[in-house]
């Protein structure tokens, strides 16, 4: 049986974006959970600025990067934080998502999945080298899939360093419930 290149090497960037860490190098995070969590001021898909410390004495931050705009894991994960958000912000918490992909790239993406937060483009990869989730897959850098729960403090709660797309967004929520002091 003869398989195409092209057909492996698409299988295997799907196999990626749905295996919850993804391939790659191992992350290196370099935040960790009782750090304030680095400032950022990066671009949504509608071109708007959004800073963390916009955040700040309001409400909880769900800050969640992913490697590629509509790509099978992604957009599984993408797609359950849209259908969990009233759930977190239930719990008083905005969520942000995170990918190098560019502003066009993520309008096109929040457009197509019809996204109700934020996803913000790094292109320059500083935010993504201040929280150590950049990642190696096939020669190319990406985001590695990773969330950090943010107070309204702006102090890392909970680091998830390796994610399930499918049921992640419930596992935050309730994540959060219990740093709230309610329960699950």
């Amino acid at each position: 049986m003869k398989i195409s290149y092209r057909l492996l090497k698409w299988t295997l960037l799907a196999a990626a974006w749905l295996w919850p860490a993804g391939f790659g190098h191992a992350m290196d995070l370099q935040v960790k959970e009782g750090d304030p969590a680095p400032d950022f001021a990066l671009a949504d898909q509608n071109g708007r600025l959004v800073r963390l410390s916009d955040y700040a004495g309001k409400e909880w931050v769900v800050l969640y990067f992913y490697p590629k705009d509509d790509t099978p894991g992604c957009t599984t994960e993408a797609c359950s934080f849209r259908d969990n958000l009233s759930r977190l912000q239930g719990v008083n918490a905005a969520v942000l998502g995170i990918s190098l992909d560019d502003t066009a790239s993520h309008k096109k993406f929040a457009e197509k999945f019809k996204l109700n937060f934020p996803i913000l483009s790094d292109t320059d990869q500083k935010v993504c080298k201040r929280y150590g989730t950049l990642s190696r897959f096939l020669g190319k850098t990406v985001a590695r899939r990773s969330t950090f729960v943010i107070d309204p403090q702006g102090v890392i709660r909970k680091i998830f360093p390796d994610v399930d797309p499918e049921d992640h967004a419930e596992e935050v929520a309730g994540v959060l419930r219990h740093l709230r002091g309610e329960p699950r």
